[in-house]
């Protein structure tokens, strides 16, 4: 008996993936600019006084 040939087949070792597989040169993802202290300080402020107002 062939031994060799029991079992399941193995799979693929190199082959590729295709053209849209992790490309390169693709764009980079670009992250939202962060606010300032200055701006959080205002916006905090804003929404302290708009609490105070509503209450």
């Amino acid at each position: 008996m062939d031994y060799s040939k029991s079992g399941n087949p193995k799979g693929a070792r190199s082959t590729l993936r295709g053209p849209d597989h992790a490309q390169k040169g693709a764009p980079k993802a670009v992250k939202p600019p962060r606010e300032t202290p200055e701006q959080l300080l205002a916006r905090m402020k804003a929404a302290a006084a708009k609490k105070d107002d509503k209450a």
